[in-house]
Parts: structure tokens; sequence; C-alpha cells
């Protein structure tokens, strides 16, 4: 019965929602840069874009917490062409820099131009033309905000992205299940899959083009693959008792999942080509939640092979494994961060369960309530985002940004997973 009920623990409840997010910002850096986005001109002999471009940077930048977009109110002209812009008039309403541009037509999609402006010196930091076709404007505007991002941060953007959440409604029938793709700003969300049963464990494949998800459907655990754009999918584990926590190579060629076949819970490798299945675990205790390195060559995991719950790495061949958490009675859900080897996890003491970073062996939170789960790292590395008091939220990995995000009034959603960037 105690195994039964830690792997209820390890795997997370069924509590997930649905509804478009909302995502509000609950707290900011101490200082921030003062930018403002100027409304793009549109040539006037043309129908107007189903999307504003300036508005959705302005979104982007602001909710990094790393940005002080000035209200457009605030603007003392509105230039479209740097030939046209007063720096002067920029710097005496405290902007340190300036986005204009265009959008033009360009055959049967637009031509999205736009310039970076460091208005104390007058350079020019950035100036680039985008081909988008009419119904991907937003993803356009999501690009352009990456590339302002890296310019004055020098890190890479994370807007450009995407995320994956299983949610709950309730109907006469009972709960219905979906598995959920939107934006990285909760726009576009879209139904993958629906069932009266629950579905668990959503994961990205590396190219951003797939997703792997558990699935409770006809009363049996499975695991399956699921082409995003085409809906189409595969059912690539149904072994008998547990099928759960799949985890993508870096590579996509192969699957780490817990199965439960041989008795025992424990760490296996699918390869999707060959469909050949190699155990990598072989001990008495609970094996689950595996996650890879960026390079490949390790694996992470949940076992409670030391009495209560904690994160264990080995070689993703196989061999010998050694415990990496020792700070606080419950560690788990573990991922590593995809541009280094931070490890994000859950970590619980005193019934207490919050959302930290391990680094050179040193535990930091980054969330300050008591019952968070499921955290995955942004696609750049510098946010975290995670399930918490009936929503989610995301927290930049220096605790400094905060974000909460939220659905519609009764509505619920958990278990979200960033993708990596868009294809």
């Amino acid at each position: 019965m105690r195994k039964v009920l830690l792997m209820w623990v390890f795997l997370g409840g069924f509590q997930n929602g649905f509804a478009a997010l909302n995502i509000d910002i609950t707290q900011v850096m101490e200082s921030t840069m003062p930018i403002a986005i100027v409304p793009f001109g549109i040539e006037i002999n043309v129908l107007p874009p189903q999307e504003d471009v300036a508005a959705i940077i302005s979104s982007d930048l602001a909710k990094s917490g790393r940005f002080n977009v000035l209200s457009t109110t605030q603007y003392p002209e509105k230039p479209s062409n740097p030939t046209m812009l007063n720096t002067m008039l920029w710097r005496e309403i405290g902007s340190r820099y300036v986005v204009l541009g265009n959008v033009q037509p360009a055959g049967n999609q637009y031509a999205v131009s736009f310039h970076l402006i460091n208005v104390l010196d007058g350079q020019m930091l950035l100036s680039q033309s985008l081909p988008s076709a009419r119904t991907q404007l937003r993803k356009t505007a999501h690009k352009i905000s990456d590339l302002i991002y890296h310019a004055l941060t020098g890190e890479m953007g994370a807007f450009d992205s995407q995320i994956a959440y299983i949610t709950t409604h309730k109907t006469p029938r009972g709960k219905q299940y979906r598995l959920q793709v939107a934006d990285s700003d909760g726009f576009n969300p879209k139904i993958i899959m629906q069932s009266d049963e629950p579905i668990l464990s959503p994961a990205w494949s590396p190219d951003g083009r797939r997703l792997a998800y558990v699935s409770l459907e006809n009363k049996k655990m499975a695991i399956y693959v699921q082409d995003i754009a085409s809906r189409s999918r595969d059912q690539v584990s149904a072994h008998q008792g547990l099928n759960s926590s799949p985890a993508w190579s870096p590579d996509g060629s192969k699957l780490a999942l817990t199965l439960s076949k041989d008795g025992n819970a424990e760490i296996y490798v699918l390869d999707l080509t060959t469909k050949n299945l190699k155990r990598l675990t072989h001990d008495p205790a609970i094996d689950t939640e595996p996650a890879w390195s960026p390079d490949g060559k390790t694996l992470i995991f949940t076992s409670d092979r030391g009495g209560k719950p904690q994160i264990y790495q080995m070689s993703s061949s196989g061999g010998s494994a050694q415990r990496l958490t020792f700070q606080g009675n419950y560690n788990a859900r573990a991922s590593f961060s995809p541009i280094d080897q931070r490890v994000v996890l859950i970590n619980g003491n005193g019934g207490t369960y919050r959302i930290a970073v391990l680094e050179n062996g040193q535990m930091r939170y980054l969330s300050e309530t008591s019952m968070d789960k499921s955290p995955s790292f942004s696609p750049n590395g510098s946010m975290v985002i995670y399930a918490t008091q009936r929503a989610l939220a995301a927290v930049s990995v220096d605790g400094r940004v905060r974000q909460r995000i939220s659905v519609e009034a009764g509505a619920e959603v958990r278990e979200s997973v960033w993708s990596p960037r868009s294809p």
C-alpha cells in the first residue's frame, strides 16, 4: 500500500482544468530598462492586419519583467521610419530604447520590418525585415520580441514558444480531460486530445512538433506520441501495469519512461525507431520520472530507494545510480535546464512543497507557496513554469520576476510544460 500511495504522489493528482490562459506580472526586477514600442506603420491602401504587432511586442517585453514599456499616451511622436525619429524627444520622456516598424504587403503575405534604436546615442542596434504569412503575425511578433530581448539582455528569448497543459471540464456526464497547447503568452489555445479519462505527463519532442503523454482511456494506462499539426498519434507503450512519465531524448529518437511490467516500477528507454526496450534500473524501490541531460549522456529520476523520494542520476546507457539531493525529506519531478546543468525540482519538507533549483549541490527556492508542483524550464532556461493553488505560475531562475497564469473563473489548469523554441 505504501508504494501505491507513493507512486500517486510521484505522478501527481488528477486536479486539472481548462480555458484560455491569462498572465499577470506579480513581481518584477528592481531595475528595468525603459523602452517604447511605437505602433507599426501600415500602408493606407492595405487591408489592416488582424494582429497589432507593436502591442504584442509590448506585452511580451513587459511580461518578461526585464523592461518598463512606456505607455503610448506618453509618446511625443509616432514615427515608422528611423529617419523620422527625434531622439531628444524620447530622452525627455525617460525612454532609453525605441522600437518602430512597418507592416507592408509582399505578395500573398506581409513583410514586417522593425528597428531598435538606442535614443541616448542614436545608435541603431537592430534592423530587420521578416516575412510573415497573414495568419502568422502573432508568431512573427513573438520572433521580433525574441530578437529585441536578445539584443538588449544578451540572453535568448522564449516568446516564440508554446506551453502544453492538461485541463478538466465538468460535464453532465462527469469530468472531461483535455490536452491543450497555447502560445507562451496564453493566446491561440488548441485542444490536442480530449478524453473522459485522465491524461497525464505531457512532454514535448525536441523539435516542438510532437507531444508524448499518458492516457488512461479504456481504463488502461498507456503512452502515446501525437503529432500536433496533423493530430495523428501512435500508442508507443501499453504494457501491463504502469506506463508513465515519458521523457524525450535530446535527439528525439528515444523515450525514457517508467514501466512496471516486470513487477516493479523501473526506468526503461524505448527506441522509437526500432521499438527496442532497454531496462536501466534494477532496484526493489520505485524508480520513476526520468529526465535527460541536455547532452543526452545522463538521466535523473525520482526514487525512494533511500526510504523517501529523492533525485538520483545515472548514465543514460545504464549502470549504477548516485543520489543528488540531500536537503528536505522529499525531492521529485526533476528536470534539467535546456542550456546548462541546473536542475529544477519539487522540494518537500514538513508538508511544504516548493519549487527549487539545484545548482552545484546547493538548493535555492524559487516559489513561495506550500503546494507547488510540475516545474518546467522555459527554452532559454531563464524562467520556470509550475502548478500552484489551482493555477499556474512562472518565476525567473533568479527569483526576481514572478507571474501568475490563471484561467477563467471556475476553471483550473495543471501540468504545464514549456516547449522548445517553435519550429
